[in-house]
């Protein structure tokens, strides 16, 4: 279960969408009635077509070669997997209905629909605007970023909990950083079977690692100067007993 705060200075939906589309290896894809699970067999056009890789005895070679023309005859799903582990992994799952065309010895996929499904719900994203929607900037260096951060600098993510409210932080057992991309960095609040997500937004956006590192710097000085919340405190106060 979880309870995540209200989003502040995130993407939006269309550009998560092609962010989740980009940075996802695997797919799952449903046509004719049957489902086939790929890993690497798909790249992504600029406007957001999905150029699918099959072997040549694929049903879904049939179903693109039998379905009617210019009606949907296939879905693929996508999962967006937070890389740090956390309970509820699954950030986003994107679902892209359209028809298959067959081209230079793989599917085409043009969607149809396009349905973007986060912590705080399923949205349909509009066609044109997912097809002019660009991936977040640091959505190819994320799995990278945060595994470092969690990693390396669990003192550095201890002290960003110093921006959350209080409140948030009650019966906190572990907070753990989820994702970022260049709005800001979203934490996850783990308490016993329960999880919720904080949001800290950037005081500006970041278009690559470099003013990434600069945003984060700001936020650990905004952090310093704030006091330690005091659920933390007795956290550390229990363990220490």
């Amino acid at each position: 279960m979880g309870d995540t705060q209200d989003w502040t200075a995130a993407p939006g939906a269309a550009e998560r969408a092609r962010s989740v589309l980009d940075t996802a290896w695997s797919c799952a894809v449903t046509a004719d009635g049957v489902r086939e699970e790929y890993v690497g067999a798909h790249t992504v056009t600029d406007d957001g077509e999905v150029r699918l890789t099959v072997p040549d005895d694929s049903a879904l070679i049939a179903a693109a070669i039998c379905a009617p023309r210019q009606e949907p005859s296939a879905v693929l799903e996508f999962a967006d997997v937070a890389p740090v582990p956390v309970p509820g992994r699954v950030r986003a799952r994107l679902w892209l209905a359209g028809w298959f065309a067959p081209t230079h010895g793989t599917l085409l996929l043009r969607p149809t629909r396009v349905v973007l499904r986060q912590a705080g719900g399923a949205v349909v994203v509009g066609l044109d605007e997912f097809a002019a929607a660009r991936p977040d900037p640091l959505a190819g260096a994320e799995a990278r970023l945060l595994t470092h951060l969690a990693a390396a600098h669990p003192d550095a993510v201890e002290r960003l909990t110093r921006l959350v409210r209080p409140e948030r932080l009650h019966a906190a057992t572990r907070v753990t950083p989820l994702a970022v991309d260049r709005h800001g960095l979203t934490l996850r609040i783990e308490r016993g079977r329960a999880h919720g997500d904080v949001r800290l937004p950037f005081h500006a956006p970041a278009d690559d690692v470099t003013q990434l590192t600069e945003r984060m710097r700001v936020l650990l000085a905004q952090a310093g100067a704030a006091s330690c919340p005091r659920a933390l405190q007795r956290q550390r106060a229990d363990g220490d007993g």
